[in-house]
């Protein structure tokens, strides 16, 4: 990737950049330490592995539910409030929550009631920040080099899960509500560097109309473009089958036996993956056969996960987890560059929030699952049931929506291009 074509040359992106890193950083590192803390609770109160299991999917669950009931607003929020100020807004929620657990924990005051609300509210706030600040990106950079600007996005992500907790155990085993005090420092950074990007482009808009018409818009617009519907639901049911990382605590502690430090490298393994993942797609981005090669890269990364359910050796695990944050990077990387490239401004917001939404329901919805699926049938099962079902649905994806096996390119349709946001149209080039 020459200099002229690089996104860091536009200041606001550097600023989004920054801010995308240091909120990454804190968000990942509270929500280790917050498995972490409940597993643990859990289980000196005397709960079973299985009860204790069933207290992180109650966590996934908590974040999930206002996600799924406010996104069709947050997405309409994005696409009609500065989308800046409603980053800050919800970074500034979060910087919150930070400071709230660290004064708990401070304290020893810290108990299941207290990580319970604050998954509510992280839920809350990262509602309204995914579909602004993922809207914004595309804002920011020229779409020529969009697709290197997601890469680099994701290496700013990718790099956040890696140190996040890494210095999330590391500051854990020092003390324990230090983890806490850096994320709040660190989503203080992120609202500085927000407050850096200056005024930025936006699509035509169009004449207002109702909110629940706008709402419903951004609904008919994904479940009629294939292209879009194929890419966010193939993740949705992948993910949500084959989510090991709610367990890790359960690993860590009581098949693995590697404790706080372990717990760390088991988070650290998949984003290790993927942010080298990243880090070569922003050189050398991908270019043919966009569509094939993220199903190969799903199937990849549910076979990755069967292999790691059964493993009691942590240098295997670890090979697994890399290999899994690999094939997910990938599977991101041509997911998000052909939701953005396909869909017009002026509906991005929405478009996107549906995407975060599935996000949601895959991640923290999948953590509720993942952990149901554990108190019901063990820890190990559970995880290699989900990776089995994460390759079964390639399989019924490659079917369902053949336009995923036929896309070639992440060019989008000529009439998207001059302002038709049709939604009949073919959304990519396809090959014969």
């Amino acid at each position: 990737m020459s200099t002229a074509n690089s996104p860091f040359r536009i200041a606001n992106y550097r600023a989004y950049w920054v801010a995308r890193l240091c909120m990454t950083l804190a968000q990942y590192a509270m929500l280790l330490i917050i498995g972490w803390q409940t597993y643990n609770l859990a289980r000196d109160g005397g709960m079973s592995v299985a009860e204790a299991s069933g207290q992180l999917a109650l966590i996934g669950l908590l974040q999930f539910v206002p996600l799924f009931l406010l996104t069709p607003f947050t997405g309409l929020a994005a696409d009609h409030f500065d989308r800046r100020n409603l980053g800050r807004i919800t970074v500034l929620l979060q910087l919150l929550c930070a400071a709230t657990l660290a004064t708990f924990t401070w304290q020893e005051a810290i108990g299941l009631p207290v990580l319970f609300t604050i998954a509510v509210f992280l839920g809350i706030a990262r509602a309204f920040a995914g579909p602004a600040l993922s809207a914004l990106a595309p804002n920011l950079v020229p779409p020529a080099i969009l697709p290197n600007a997601i890469a680099l996005s994701s290496i700013a992500w990718q790099t956040g899960m890696i140190v996040g907790p890494a210095v999330g155990g590391v500051l854990y085993e020092v003390e324990p509500f230090l983890p806490y005090a850096v994320a709040a420092m660190l989503f203080a950074v992120a609202i500085t560097s927000l407050s850096f990007i200056g005024e930025v482009p936006r699509g035509k808009k169009k004449a207002p109309a109702k909110p629940i018409q706008q709402v419903r818009e951004g609904l008919v617009y994904v479940w009629q473009n294939k292209m879009v519907l194929g890419s966010i639901t193939l993740d949705l049911f992948a993910v949500f089958l084959a989510g090991a990382t709610a367990l890790f605590p359960v690993y860590a502690r009581d098949i693995l036996q590697v404790g706080a430090s372990g717990l760390s490298q088991l988070a650290m393994a998949p984003a290790i993956g993927a942010a080298l993942t990243a880090l070569w797609f922003s050189f050398r981005p991908l270019k043919n056969n966009v569509g094939p090669k993220m199903l190969w890269s799903v199937a990849v990364f549910g076979l990755a996960t069967v292999v790691f359910a059964f493993s009691t050796n942590m240098a295997l695990s670890l090979a697994m987890l890399f290999i899994v944050g690999a094939a997910d990077m990938i599977s991101v990387y041509i997911r998000q560059s052909l939701i953005q490239l396909h869909t017009p401004d002026d509906k991005r917001g929405r478009v996107s929030a549906v995407s975060l939404l599935t996000i949601g329901a895959s991640n923290e919805f999948g953590d509720f699952f993942s952990g149901s699926l554990a108190f019901l049938i063990g820890p190990v099962a559970a995880v290699a049931l989900g990776g089995t079902g994460a390759i079964i649905t390639v399989g019924l994806w490659a079917v369902l929506f053949p336009v995923l096996r036929t896309t070639k390119t992440f060019d989008p349709p000529d009439n998207l291009l001059e302002g038709d946001d049709d939604p009949h149209s073919e959304p990519a080039k396809q090959g014969s």
